[in-house]
């Protein structure tokens, strides 16, 4: 027994950005009343007003450090849609529809690999207790689980004397200050093993992961894009010699062109990617969850969901041939989904009664994002400081809703789409987890749920990757190059008012970039990110943020000083805040200012 008291956790590590936690416990340890603040400012949205529209998506990039190229293309996708709306036979070419899936899909996959073994399996995995492991029994573990070629006593033994070094040196970098011997980690030794050698091993396998993003978009981090289609300009020669147009001609065959090599090595990605999810990632993920699953009864947000929709197989104005569909849940009623109307000023609004903005017409009130604003109005406490004032503002973050309700978005969101669809290889993969797990369907809708769908979403994309390259393959077989569409590409084709939304499914949720052009420049521009969805603060009406929600749904902390609890929960949405870049001496003392005039 404990006493009741507010618990702070600031800052959540292993998460993009920053992110503070308020947590009121009772006596019991039970977390009663929780509060998600995000504490840096973005402002991407007031440095982009008056900006050439067709440079916003290299801007909106710097919105995130890790998602670069969601947000590009979410940009590109808002100035695509306005020309639509404006020019309704504006089409993007088949080709770069291609690309920009084989771009997303890469992101989800590398993204969820990623962020399971080295940000939130170490909620689950004791490090430490590897070393207790025997490695014969762990082979034998990881043997039974999948086909993975590297499940041998020895591989093992060689991890597990690697960490024991780290230890027995005090050198555990990223493993240290974690809450080691918890009585919340109930792996065995072996399973532990067996993710932490994973875990090494996800960090080679993302080196060759990345390469698709630089052959389609140059470079990885901030990959390039363009207005119209994609800057992959395809060439059907395999290398050397001068084209007439020179060494640099556009498609040549010395320039920078797409080739069948290029496009090889992407094949190879694709292969090695469906291996990791299908051999390491996805049983892993079912391994651990076996051990844990109470958890599929805490973390629910209150059941209401919302995915945009992405992947067209034809044009993204086709919303019937997205993979990922498009509609709200409500209530975890599978049997009914709702439409989303993105015009309607009364679907999609901002709240900021509880963050550091302030609107025209007052804080109470709902804007929809066309009709967004960016005020910045810090009532916040001066540092240093014990607790927020939660009855007051107390987040960078705003307020998304839909019809005045709080959404959860991302990878459950979207898998609960798909399954309710009636999508058949995802409903088989949720069946079979469900049973494999001894789970009602009930367990979706939970810290376990989320975790486990992130997973499942990977499988599904790694293979639907395939058949996509083989699309992009036959068009260039039959001829078809074409992966840029230049018509209106000057301002001075377009009419003097526009307006779009570039819609997409990021990995951690529905992203959206609305964009106001007047005269060819942005009057407005707001993007309302996948965690502002679900770690918005509460609302004018009191409705906690999805995040809150969920760390008020059946958490019982062990102890306040160790929030493991807390960490499980909010590490399950994949947090991605606005990011920033401190330099500090050993001390924690600040070495370096950097002001941008």
């Amino acid at each position: 027994m404990t006493t009741a008291q507010r618990v702070v956790v600031d800052p959540i590590t292993r998460i993009e950005g920053h992110l503070r936690i308020e947590a009121e416990t009772d006596a019991s340890g039970r977390i009663t009343q929780a509060y998600s603040a995000g504490t840096m400012v973005r402002g991407i949205e007031i440095i982009l007003r008056g900006r050439d529209p067709r440079d916003a998506w290299a801007f909106a990039q710097r919105i995130c450090g890790v998602c670069t190229l969601v947000h590009g293309i979410a940009s590109v996708r808002s100035v695509e849609d306005a020309l639509h709306r404006a020019i309704p036979d504006y089409r993007i070419p088949p080709n770069a529809e291609l690309i920009r899936n084989l771009m997303i899909a890469a992101q989800y996959v590398h993204d969820h690999v990623m962020h399971f073994y080295h940000l939130h399996a170490l909620d689950w995995v004791d490090v430490v207790s590897a070393l207790k492991a025997d490695p014969r029994a762990t082979a034998a573990l990881a043997q039974s689980l999948s086909a993975y070629p590297k499940a041998s006593p020895g591989y093992f033994a060689d991890v597990q004397k690697k960490v024991k070094t780290f230890v027995e040196q005090g050198q555990l970098g990223i493993f240290a200050n974690a809450y080691w011997g918890h009585p919340a980690y109930r792996l065995p030794p072996e399973a532990n093993l067996m993710a932490v050698a994973h875990y090494l091993d996800a960090l080679a396998w993302q080196r060759d992961a990345v390469k698709l993003h630089t052959i389609f978009g140059g470079k990885n981090p901030h990959p390039n894009f363009v207005v119209g289609g994609v800057p992959s300009a395809i060439s059907v020669h395999p290398g050397g010699g001068h084209g007439a147009g020179g060494p640099h001609h556009r498609g040549g065959q010395d320039g920078t062109a797409l080739n069948m090599v290029g496009l090889q090595t992407v094949q190879n990605v694709i292969a090695q990617m469906r291996a990791f999810v299908d051999q390491a990632y996805l049983p892993d993920v079912t391994a651990i969850a076996g051990f844990y699953k109470d958890w599929g009864r805490m973390g629910d947000t209150g059941g209401n969901f919302l995915s945009f929709g992405d992947l067209p197989s034809k044009s993204f104005w086709e919303t019937d041939s997205y993979l990922i569909p498009r509609g709200v849940i409500l209530g975890r009623d599978l049997s009914t989904l709702h439409p989303i109307d993105l015009d309607d000023d009364a679907e999609i609004q901002e709240f900021v009664s509880h963050a550091w903005y302030r609107y025209a017409g007052g804080d109470s009130v709902g804007l929809h994002p066309y009709k967004g604003e960016t005020a910045l109005d810090y009532t916040g406490p001066k540092p240093p400081y014990d607790y927020l004032d939660v009855g007051q503002k107390y987040s960078w973050l705003k307020s998304p809703r839909w019809k005045g309700k709080p959404m959860e978005v991302g990878p459950l969101a979207r898998v609960l789409m798909l399954y309710a669809h009636g999508n058949p290889q995802m409903k088989a993969l949720v069946d079979s987890t469900l049973k494999t797990l001894d789970l009602p369907v009930e367990a979706l809708f939970s810290t376990l749920g989320r975790t486990a769908a992130r997973a499942l979403e990977s499988k599904l994309l790694a293979d639907a990757m395939q058949g996509w390259y083989d699309q992009l393959i036959a068009n260039i077989k039959a001829g078809d190059l074409r992966t840029f569409n230049d018509r209106y590409w000057e301002p001075s084709t377009w009419p003097a008012h526009m307006q779009g939304v570039g819609l997409m499914e990021a990995p951690r949720g529905g992203l959206s970039h609305w964009i106001v052009v007047d005269d060819g420049k942005i009057s407005n521009y707001q993007a309302v990110v996948p965690s502002t969805w679900n770690a918005g603060p509460r609302d004018a009406q009191g409705q906690p943020g999805p995040y809150e929600a969920a760390l008020q749904h059946n958490h019982v902390m062990h102890d306040p000083k160790q929030p493991l609890e807390i960490l499980r929960t909010v590490h399950s949405f994949d947090p991605c805040i606005a990011c920033a870049v401190h330099v500090t001496d050993p001390d924690g003392e600040e070495l370096v200012q950097v002001k941008i005039r």
